[in-house]
């Protein structure tokens, strides 16, 4: 039997554990706690890690838009090997110039969050790795488990990467925070944001798909 103070040391020890495992489970934002307790999309997902895995996710959201493509065939559009420091904003280009409307996410979770409940995967760019050596990854966010306070990433060679939401967060902005949607114009994400939609038809259009920029401009109007 335990002497008194060890006992009541190891009480004081045992309610601090179950206080930081509720905080813990209490911690997710409302927004969440409003959403779906747990979804999982399918879609095609292409693996591979070459150029940071940008080929391959973006390959990914243009064949879950009924595009018949592969990565290897976006390497030359996106002038690779050369063009890596620009890898980013020519596969958004690119995106529209196959006619799709490139939407802006707020970087936060519940703002990921709710697209991915809504059935629209987030492409998305995170640093994986640990501290010592990190390395920026384009992915898709195609999941969430609200109780676990789980994401589910398509990335790499990983068609199913878990990652905390606290982990999932702190990578998320280690690699600048950028997230978007890529949207046929008549599928209008979920509570959407009427000028960014509007600018990213603008887009559209400057990319040479007028028609299919005044197509999201009138599925927009038509909303409720």
């Amino acid at each position: 039997m335990l002497p008194l103070l060890p006992r009541f040391r190891f009480a004081l020890l045992a309610a601090a554990c179950a206080l930081s495992l509720a905080g813990c489970a209490g911690s997710v934002q409302p927004e969440i706690k409003r959403l779906p307790e747990r979804v999982e999309l399918s879609g095609r997902f292409y693996r591979g890690d070459a150029y940071q895995g940008g080929p391959q996710t973006l390959a990914s959201v243009l064949s879950q838009q009924g595009v018949v493509i592969t990565p290897g065939l976006l390497e030359k559009p996106l002038h690779l090997p050369g063009a890596e420091a620009q890898l980013q904003q020519n596969m958004q280009q690119l995106a529209r110039e196959y006619g799709m409307v490139v939407y802006p996410l707020d970087s936060n979770l519940p703002a990921l969050l709710t697209q991915v409940a809504a059935g629209y995967p987030v492409w998305l760019r995170y640093s994986d790795g640990s501290a010592f050596w990190k390395t920026p990854r384009y992915a898709l966010l195609a999941g969430y488990n609200r109780q676990k306070q789980t994401v589910l990433l398509r990335s790499g060679l990983e068609k199913r990467v878990l990652m905390n939401f606290k982990s999932f967060e702190s990578a998320f902005l280690d690699a600048g925070g950028w997230a978007v949607l890529v949207q046929a114009p008549d599928q209008i994400p979920a509570k959407v944001d009427r000028q960014r939609w509007l600018n990213a038809a603008s887009e559209l259009n400057r990319a040479g798909q007028e028609r299919a920029a005044n197509r999201a401009v009138q599925a927009l109007n038509s909303q409720p």
